[in-house]
Parts: structure tokens; C-alpha cells; sequence
């Protein structure tokens, strides 16, 4: 029934002002409206709404995942703009913050503002 429904990424919010300027400049998505309840962001194939809650509470787990050709570069990328890598002790990561996966995908992780878990995925 919604296999050919457009999907939209929600996360919240408690600071706006920085959430806006967190996925515009540093993960470069392109700021499409602000509507006084959430900011949209465009990626190349997604639509992300940071709406405004009254708290956050972050998911022990990624809520939104970006999937790049070269995650060494993009984590640099990152990096360089500020975004700051976690370490899990239960995953052998290397000096960028990057698991490998026994199949060869290669992922990193990192929080948003609001201490949402977001990352980044080379696929093999």
C-alpha cells in the first residue's frame, strides 16, 4: 500500500537554531523551509523533517543513515566541519571512528545535537 510512497525522515529537536545549522553546514543538506514546527532538509534521495519536541530522547541505535561512495573522505569531510566520531567498545573501529563489517561494509557514527545517533555507510 506504500511501496510507492514518498518517505520522510523525522528526528526532533530541543535546539533548533543549532539542528538547522548542524544538517545544513556541516552535513551539507539543503535547507528547504521552516514552518515553525520542524525545518526540512533535502538530501539526493530524501526528505529529513527536525521537528521541535518538548525533549529528545535519543534511540540506542542510528535513526538516519547516509549512504557515500567513499566514507574515509566523507568522514574526514565531516570531521574537518566538526562533527566528532563515537567509539563503541564493542567494535574494532579505526583512528576515523570507521567498523568494518565482516562482509566489508564500512560504517561510522556519529550524534547530532540533540545526541540523535546518525551515520555513515559504504556498502561493498
Amino acid at each position: 500500500m506504500l511501496g510507492s510512497a514518498t518517505v520522510v525522515a523525522l528526528v526532533g529537536t530541543v535546539k533548533p537554531e543549532i539542528s538547522k545549522a548542524f544538517y545544513q553546514e556541516a552535513l551539507g543538506l539543503k535547507f528547504v523551509s521552516d514552518d515553525g514546527y520542524a525545518a526540512v532538509f533535502q538530501g539526493k534521495n530524501a526528505t529529513v523533517r527536525v521537528s521541535r519536541v518538548p525533549a529528545v530522547t535519543p534511540a540506542a541505535y542510528a535513526v538516519l543513515a547516509f549512504t557515500v561512495d567513499d566514507i574515509e573522505k566523507t568522514a574526514d569531510g565531516l570531521t574537518a566541519k566538526g562533527v566528532v566520531f563515537a567509539r563503541f567498545g564493542f567494535f574494532v573501529q579505526d583512528a576515523r571512528g570507521i567498523w568494518t563489517a565482516p562482509d566489508g561494509t564500512k560504517v561510522a557514527w556519529f550524534h547530532d545535537p540533540d545526541l540523535n545517533l546518525l551515520s555513515v555507510v559504504q556498502h561493498v
